[in-house]
């Protein structure tokens, strides 16, 4: 099932965020070329039940509801911020109440922001091995960003370089899936 949206999820745990910020970023200009709307949450958005939940069942109507976007997305936009060298906690349990085959196929932007370049990394050691579980898609093309790569929010040319190399792959597979969506559905 689909739901015709592009949707980006960011681990940050407040607001507001310099992850959440880019992944929106990320995320409408992948929604403009494919000709799709978008919706990005976070963390905040599935509220205080994410913490005790144990399955998707647990969590409470409005954050249920965020977890079956995230499922139904066209692709997503994945971020997180990068805390002694991997994604936060939360974000994690967000994807532990997944079926592994709920993002099967899917395709995946990595994207994380950290303080620093040693915190690069986190995209293929940490986020590339999570999705893969999932048997999600993947694109070849991760962005890490650290805080000097960014001027007034605005990502530097070598970071703007990464976001178009995974837009112009993501946009060839949403292409590619919405084609062959129409073409079953004759």
């Amino acid at each position: 099932m689909s739901n015709d949206l592009i949707v980006g999820f960011s681990g940050n745990l407040a607001r507001p965020s310099s992850t959440r910020r880019f992944v929106e970023s990320v995320t409408q200009s992948l929604a403009k070329q494919a000709g799709l709307q978008h919706a990005v949450f976070d963390v905040e958005d599935l509220g205080t039940s994410l913490a005790a939940a144990r399955s998707a069942a647990d969590l409470d109507p409005a954050a249920r509801k965020v977890i079956r976007t995230i499922i139904e997305a066209e692709a997503l936009v994945i971020g997180s911020p990068t805390y002694k060298g991997s994604y936060t906690g939360l974000f994690k349990h967000v994807f532990d109440l997944l079926d592994p085959a709920d993002l099967r196929g899917k395709p995946v932007i990595l994207t994380a922001t950290g303080g620093g370049d040693r915190h690069s990394l986190v995209v293929e050691h940490q986020l590339r091995p999570l999705f893969a579980f999932f048997e999600a898609f993947v694109l070849p093309t991760a962005i890490y960003a650290s805080s000097r790569d960014f001027t007034d929010g605005i990502p530097s040319t070598a970071i703007l370089g990464r976001v178009n190399q995974a837009l112009a792959e993501a946009s060839v597979l949403v292409k590619a899936r919405s084609t062959a969506d129409a073409i079953a559905a004759e």
